[in-house]
């Protein structure tokens, strides 16, 4: 029999799909984070009650052969989370990877995931994304991670404890730049559901409701805007004050600024008044 990996809300009971319900409805067990949570969630659904198997991120490995031997003697097992979906930040990656590596089969039951939830919602930019998940509780690990995405042109999507807020937030605006659009999705499909836009300075001031755990995203680094004319001009004047020659400052304002070689070399003529139609053959 395969493992079913089955998504349930992330809080309104009412997005439970219909396969889920079939599949909770007709497993002989329910692997899941926490007996007491997933054993009131089926009471919610109206489902039977169902032998409950704990998983979770302390027992995982050693649960895995028993799970195994279960699945090989025909029983239907479903994995669940306390919310969303199983795997993405939650138990389960090491179940799948033994049944897969074994030749089995696991089949995703799809559903709610509270970072595709908050992108879609966010306003931030959902063509590229990257999810991260929880960062790390250690500062220098954290910090370096930051570091590494700080070019990353994609939305950035973290998952984050409310007692990490208060360090986390102040160091994505100093790694990533005060100005990034951001925004704190928290509650998500509750009552009190609630985004808060803004740039990250503007969120680490007023992060809002401290209770709950959050997705945090982040807009991907800008783009550099093309160099302006003044930009260029200012580049070339100060180096040939500094002594390079036309063709050389050309060169060295076209690497700084990110233009042409052709469009500084133009302007640097400009400016020095001279006429190198000798050097303007030399770098086309």
């Amino acid at each position: 029999m395969p493992l079913y990996l089955v998504a349930v809300p992330l809080g309104n009971l009412e997005d439970i799909t219909l396969r889920a319900m079939r599949i909770l409805r007709e497993a002989d067990a329910v692997l899941c984070e926490d007996t007491r949570r997933s054993g009131h969630l089926l009471e919610l659904l109206n489902l039977p009650s169902k032998h409950l198997v704990s998983l979770h991120e302390y027992n995982e490995t050693e649960r895995v052969p028993q799970i195994l031997s279960w699945l090989e003697e025909g029983q239907s097992l479903a994995l669940i989370t306390d919310a969303g979906t199983p795997c993405i930040s939650d138990p389960g990656f090491k179940l799948v990877r033994a049944i897969s590596e074994q030749g089995g089969q696991v089949v995703p039951i799809p559903g709610p995931c509270a970072a595709i939830t908050a992108l879609c919602a966010s306003g931030l930019p959902t063509d590229r994304f990257r999810f991260i998940g929880f960062p790390s509780t250690k500062q220098g690990e954290a910090r370096q991670m930051l570091i590494d995405l700080k070019e990353a042109e994609e939305t950035l999507i973290f998952y984050v404890s409310p007692h990490q807020m208060g360090d986390f937030m102040p160091l994505c605006a100093e790694v990533l730049g005060s100005d990034r659009p951001a925004v704190l999705a928290r509650e998500l499909t509750k009552i009190h559901e609630e985004f808060r836009r803004g740039t990250l300075k503007q969120l680490c001031d007023d992060p809002g409701n401290p209770l709950g755990e959050r997705v945090l995203l982040i807009g991907g680094c800008p783009e550099e805007a093309p160099a302006t004319t003044e930009s260029i001009e200012s580049c070339v004047r100060m180096l040939l004050q500094g002594g390079y020659t036309v063709s050389r400052a050309a060169k060295e304002a076209a690497a700084r600024c990110g233009c042409k070689r052709k469009e500084a070399y133009r302007v640097a003529l400009q400016i020095a008044g001279v006429e190198g139609s000798d050097e303007m053959e030399e770098i086309k």
